[in-house]
Parts: C-alpha cells; structure tokens; sequence
C-alpha cells in the first residue's frame, strides 16, 4: 500500500488581499491542508474554500498545526490575545511587526511574503520570497517546511532585518508606484495616453536584473542638466506637491551622482 502524507494542517485568520492569496496557494500544495478560514464577511473568501471550512467567530477555531494571522497591522495583537487556546505556535504576515508583537501564550513566529497582492491579479508564489522567523528550532523545522510547500526562495530574518527589507519593499514598490500615477496624471491632463509609457516602465524594470541601481540610474538629474530640471519645475508649477517630488528627487539623484 502507498504510504499516506501526513499534510500540514493550517488555519488562516484574516480574508484580506494576503490571506486571499495564501488560501490559493496552501490549497494548492500537496504538503498543506486549509483547514479552517476566519473571515468577518464569509462572502470574501467563499470562491475560493468549501463554506464549512469557514468561520466569523474566533473561539470556533480548529486545532492545526499553524495558525497564521494576515490581518491588518495595529488588529495582530488583538487578534493573538482573543485566541482561546495556548502552546500552539501561531504567527503573522506584517513585514514590520515584531515577533513579540503577537500574544506569548502562544509558540510565536512571523510568515512575511514580500509581494504586492490585489485578489483581482494572479500571483506566482514559487517566485515569491518568503521571511520566516520563530523562537525555537522545532517550530523553524516546520515553518521553512510550510514556505517550502508554496515559495523557491525561504530565508529566515529577525525582526530588525525583516523591518529594514520592508522599508526598502516600500521604497522600490509603494513609492514607484506613486510615481506611476503622477505620470499617468501627467498624461492624462495633456490627453496623453499612458500606454506610451509601459514599455519604458518594462525596461527600466527589466534593467535591474543585469545591472546594479547604481549603474542603471539615467535622466536628467544623473546627468546634472539643471536647465532640463528647471524646465520641468517650471512645467509642474500648478501642481506644488508634485513639483517638490520632482525637485526633493532630483536632489537625492544628483547627490549620488554628482
């Protein structure tokens, strides 16, 4: 007879754009069973896990292997501390809450997936990185086995690290994309159509797999061209918020370059 695998039994506490995707994908391995969902409006996750594997009520919480907390980042301690049960190891998804942010009545760890989710947009988890951090040695054998079921690339952080990588998250993510809206704004207000700038945005990104930030850097400021800059100072003049982006940038690039 072939020998049974014992899956992993996980329950996910929380039906935002994280926990979407973590259903998907502990779904999806061979090595994880979904045991239970907590989530406040059912309807949320329902496409995605059979209903009686559902809950909005905290103490009808299963007994699982890992409990995984992917709520938003001031309810993680709430969250820990209405738990009814202790000596379960039970971890969140904040790229920058501390370990011992969660309830110690608990065995504590941290599953932080570095990606931008939105449930309308597929993502790979093998390409995923994934930064793991627990207490003791027996809760890590597990923990980088459950990253292992679903992500290629498991590296294990403590919590200073794991904050100093979210900063830098936000600065190449968060932020870039921010830059994106203030050109499509741009464009659009000139009936531009922002699809001219995608393969510019493809390359620019394509860039760093080959080359350094350093090296790839480009524009105007890079170059030191003050009357290009002042131009477009001049042309961002209505709008101060955006023309203080542009000149506090070109500053920080010039800085570097220069």
């Amino acid at each position: 007879m072939p020998l049974k695998i014992i899956m992993i039994k996980i329950a996910i506490i929380g039906s935002g754009n994280v926990a979407f995707h973590l259903i998907r994908a502990f779904s999806a391995s061979k090595e994880t069973e979904i045991i239970q969902v907590f989530a406040r409006k059912k309807q949320v996750v329902e496409s995605l896990i059979a209903t009686n594997k559902i809950t909005s009520d905290l103490t009808e919480l299963k007994p699982a292997d890992l409990y995984i907390i992917s709520v938003s980042d001031d309810a993680i301690s709430e969250v820990s501390e209405a738990l009814n049960f202790s000596e379960r190891l039970v971890v969140h998804t904040s790229g920058t809450k501390p370990l011992d942010f969660l309830s110690n009545k608990n065995r504590r760890g941290v599953f932080y997936p570095l990606q931008t989710f939105s449930k309308n947009k597929e993502v790979n988890f093998k390409e995923i990185p994934i930064c793991i951090e627990v207490e003791n040695s027996e809760d890590y054998t597990l923990l980088e086995k459950v990253a292992h079921s679903i992500s290629d690339k498991v590296f294990r952080f403590d919590s200073e690290k794991r904050k100093a990588l979210h900063v830098s998250a936000v600065f190449v993510s968060n932020f870039v994309n921010h830059m994106y809206r203030i050109g499509s704004e741009i464009c659009e207000q000139n009936n531009i159509p922002f699809e001219i700038l995608k393969p510019l945005i493809t390359e620019v990104a394509d860039k760093i797999n080959y080359l350094h930030p350093k090296e790839a850097q480009t524009g105007p400021a890079k170059r030191g061209d003050k009357q290009i800059i002042n131009t477009h100072l001049d042309f961002l003049k209505d709008n101060p918020v955006n023309q203080e982006i542009y000149e506090l940038l070109s500053k920080a690039i010039m800085n570097k370059n220069l």
